[in-house]
């Protein structure tokens, strides 16, 4: 004899209407069925079940149009990392595969201004930083012809951990910028060598990596977003390979194909290091 309604998830499942969509329906099935298998195996009580809901909410309070907590909750436990990789296994496993995709992070900014090639995204410079002009070239992925006019985004936080939106003491889109590649597919800025930094444990996704006894640190990253019409837009990270949390990130989003070497830079006053990076994109499928 079950010791709870064997019938019961059926039901919850079969609840659904004829509208439903197939693919909604079937995402919503797993969904249900793993959700209900999970309490019930783990006999999870109601005070449990409340304190997971208290840590939802508290994810949709903290959040804004600066700052995605529940997507950060979602990154401590590996689940964006974990459909970045399903999303982009295919594509990755070619034997000359475009750029390699990482998670979009919770400090995003969608209202980042563009600038100038060769233009200091450094507006708040810190005491310890050290300048690095970053540069590449954007191409198609197959025919490597240089792509005229895509949009480069970046992003990257202070030597001080923080980005700008949680750091009043930064001038605002500090180490944000959007570039337009030239006549030769290329793009260029100055910017900081990153340095790593904990995830921000005044919130859920901090409590969470309290309570399962694990390091906060993320390995020092640029984040990139790369956009060109007709071509797949492309969200990624690129690491230091001198980091020593690129093992162990607590967000689980390290490639081997992300990890850049900075290079010593010549003749240049404003920077010491160099950092080339090209990107290559897909086209995307012709829509039907």
């Amino acid at each position: 004899m079950p010791r709870f309604d064997p019938n019961f998830t059926d039901n919850v499942i079969n609840s659904m209407g004829p509208k439903t969509t197939p693919r909604f329906r079937q995402l919503m099935t797993g969904l249900i069925r793993h959700v209900h298998d999970y309490a019930r195996e783990n006999e999870l009580t109601v005070d449990e079940w409340m304190a997971g809901v208290k840590l939802l909410n508290w994810a949709g309070q903290m959040s804004d149009d600066k700052r995605n907590e529940g997507q950060l909750v979602c990154d401590v436990i590996g689940l964006e990392s974990l459909v970045d990789e399903i999303t982009y296994t295919l594509a990755n496993e070619a034997p000359d595969a475009p750029t390699a995709t990482a998670i979009l992070g919770p400090f995003f900014r969608a209202d980042t201004p563009y600038r100038d090639n060769g233009a200091n995204i450094v507006l708040t410079p810190p005491p310890d930083g050290e300048m690095t002009f970053m540069h590449g070239q954007v191409v198609d992925y197959e025919t490597k012809k240089p792509l005229v006019g895509a949009t480069v985004e970046v992003w990257q936080a202070s030597t001080n951990g923080l980005y700008e939106q949680q750091d009043p003491k930064q001038e605002e889109f500090n180490l944000r910028g959007k570039f337009r590649t030239d006549e030769q597919g290329r793009y260029s800025f100055y910017c900081l060598r990153p340095t790593p930094y904990p995830v921000p444990d005044d919130g859920p996704a901090g409590k969470l990596l309290e309570l399962m006894d694990r390091h906060p640190f993320r390995p020092a990253h640029i984040h990139i977003i790369a956009t060109y019409d007709g071509y797949k837009p492309l969200t990624t990270q690129i690491f230091d390979s001198k980091d020593k949390y690129l093992t162990n990130d607590s967000v689980f989003a390290v490639k081997d194909s992300l990890i850049v070497d900075f290079v010593p830079r010549k003749d240049d006053p404003q920077a010491g290091l160099e950092l080339e990076y090209d990107v290559k994109l897909v086209r995307a499928p012709a829509q039907k």
